[in-house]
């Protein structure tokens, strides 16, 4: 896990123990003030506790059986006062978001479900230049905007075409595994690339997947700050970054095409998109290029990986936000 998403996972999970603690007080203020006799039951009950591990270090006091009988007498008396006030016998006790681990976050075998789900919380939280207002959702795909008329006889109306798109991406995020396959948007601009996406990512982030979300201009800015920066935070920071990229449960790629291309452009996409493939992570590139144009311009090896390895939808129809504007 990543120094800054695990911090904030961490605040968060001090916040929610605060607040239990804030809860324990106060119910111990109530009951203090309503029955005074629990409270010091509670106290006599402590206090048995430190003669038995004096006994245990073999010091004198009365023997364990006795406080055993005493302890017992005292626990059936505290219940029965609790019940007669109108609260549960637990009412009291500790009180832990996580009883796995008693919100520390850790556990014998390692980290507590509950704090990996506060972290992937944490890696969603930063969709939001993906996700904008909220408003993106398969519910609100409007396949109104794609023309119901096919270019040529024989071939897929674009309404047809994205009524199929529709379809696949609505299953593909409602059955998101291991099994899924990478998904590649292509298609020109202004076609519901990223609306798609944002429906995506909107779903498998409710499953409790952790989703990432990066141009593709992004990502290579923090490639080139991993390797060349001299800011040491700065650096700290893109190299989070770049292993969030890498192995969050799914990444959405956008903008591929736009960046420049250099070497190492080309060689930081391919560690990228290569290392997800090899580690079962799933992957959703976008971009505005058909298969000719990324073949010419990432070659071979990173065509490959994305022709042999990703599920094409082509996105067709004309600029929706032109079509908006044109319908007032």
């Amino acid at each position: 896990m990543e120094g800054r998403l695990l911090a904030r996972a961490r605040a968060r999970q001090e916040e929610l123990r605060a607040r239990n603690r804030l809860e324990e007080t106060r119910r111990r203020q109530e009951v203090g003030a309503a029955a005074p006799e629990i409270l010091s039951i509670e106290a006599r009950l402590r206090a048995h506790m430190r003669e038995l591990v004096g006994l245990a270090l073999g010091q004198p006091g009365r023997s364990a059986q006795e406080l055993e009988e005493e302890n017992l007498a005292l626990q059936r008396r505290r219940g029965e006062l609790l019940r007669a006030h109108g609260w549960e016998e637990t009412y009291l006790d500790p009180i832990y978001s996580c009883p796995l681990c008693r919100d520390t976050g850790w556990r014998e075998d390692g980290i507590c479900q509950c704090l990996a789900r506060l972290y992937k919380q944490e890696q969603t939280r930063e969709l939001s230049p993906l996700l904008g207002q909220g408003q993106e959702t398969f519910e609100s795909f409007r396949l109104d905007y794609y023309s119901p008329v096919a270019p040529a006889e024989g071939q897929r109306s674009p309404r047809e075409q994205m009524e199929r798109v529709l379809s696949v991406c609505r299953a593909w995020a409602g059955g998101f595994g291991p099994h899924s396959p990478n998904l590649l948007f292509t298609g020109a601009p202004g076609l519901g690339k990223t609306f798609l996406s944002a429906s995506i990512a909107r779903v498998v982030a409710d499953k409790g997947e952790s989703v990432a979300y990066d141009t593709v201009t992004g990502l290579l800015a923090s490639f080139e700050k991993e390797k060349f920066s001299r800011d040491t935070d700065e650096q700290s920071d893109a190299a989070s970054r770049v292993r969030q990229l890498l192995h969050c449960d799914l990444l959405i790629l956008d903008d591929l095409g736009t960046e420049m291309s250099t070497a190492f452009s080309q060689s930081a996409l391919y560690t990228l998109l290569d290392g997800r493939l090899r580690a079962g992570k799933k992957t959703i590139v976008s971009t505005n290029l058909g298969r000719d144009d990324i073949a010419e311009r990432y070659g071979a090896a990173l065509a490959s990986r994305l022709s042999g390895e990703y599920e094409w939808l082509e996105f067709r129809g004309r600029d929706i936000r032109a079509l908006r504007k044109e319908r007032g």
